[in-house]
């Protein structure tokens, strides 16, 4: 079952989404808070694997909140909300997903889907020690990354060029060997890095195309991995692989995408 709280200042916004969860038999709701300030004595206490998160709200809004609590604590988070001017906001804050309201029934699920899949790589993460780890050193030269290699035995230079990406209201030109990973949520992409987090409009088949196949790889219809960053990789029963990066990071290679798997040994 997956622990649900439901976070929003209008009574009939929590009564709404509640019917809507009912629906899927592995929801689990073990609360609900008006404000921010509630949510945070709700989570200390009942330690919810997702919460439902609406962003303007009096004292403490949903940004807010996410700010005040330490980072062990928090569970994956969906933000509900009437406005859509926040979406970049909340997927730099690495939200799972975001939704306007009044909540559509298919995207709900579209962001149960994303959330069961989270769930699963963490899971997966708390097994590190039993992953099959990968050779992501070749040559003997421990500085050399496995992109690298790959980009010398084709006898081109390994340096990229840097990645130009229109991020909020600033154009950042990006050096593509500092992207961990990349994944999307809806019409946006949150690219990864050791630094920070830079939010995008764009689609995966565009990114894709942008990025050097040698060093990226899709791995799920929502993930693209440097394949310098992956560490370790475990195989699940459903056909399916976990692949863990440097980082501590999972991720799902799922399986209409099993014929990447030998790229990542």
């Amino acid at each position: 079952m997956i622990r649900t709280l439901i976070v929003d200042d209008e009574p009939l916004a929590r009564r709404g989404l509640e019917l809507r969860l009912d629906a899927h038999a592995d929801i689990e709701i073990v609360g609900q808070a008006g404000n921010g300030r509630e949510a945070g004595f709700a989570i200390a206490a009942l330690k919810p694997d997702l919460m439902f998160l609406d962003i303007q709200m009096p004292e403490m809004d949903g940004f807010a909140l996410l700010r005040s609590l330490p980072t062990e604590t928090l569970p994956l988070t969906v933000f509900v909300t009437a406005y859509d001017q926040y979406a970049l906001d909340a997927f730099a804050a690495c939200a799972v997903d975001y939704l306007l309201k009044p909540v559509e029934g298919q995207r709900l699920a579209q962001a149960l889907d994303s959330v069961r899949e989270r769930l699963q790589s963490r899971a997966a993460g708390g097994d590190r020690d039993k992953l099959l780890r990968l050779l992501a050193r070749m040559s003997g030269k421990t500085d050399l990354t496995l992109a690298d290699a790959l980009a010398q035995d084709a006898g081109e230079s390994s340096t990229p060029q840097r990645l130009a990406i229109r991020d909020g209201n600033r154009t950042v030109r990006l050096d593509p060997e500092s992207i961990r990973w990349i994944d999307a949520a809806g019409d946006y992409l949150c690219i990864h890095t050791a630094a920070e987090n830079f939010v995008i409009r764009a689609t995966m088949r565009d990114m894709e195309q942008r990025l050097d196949p040698r060093r990226f790889q899709r791995i799920h219809r929502s993930t693209i991995v440097n394949l310098a960053c992956v560490r370790e990789l475990r195989s699940h029963l459903n056909g399916e692989y976990f692949v863990t990066l440097e980082s501590g990071q999972t991720l799902k290679l799922s399986r209409s995408y099993k014929d990447k798997v030998h790229l990542l040994h």
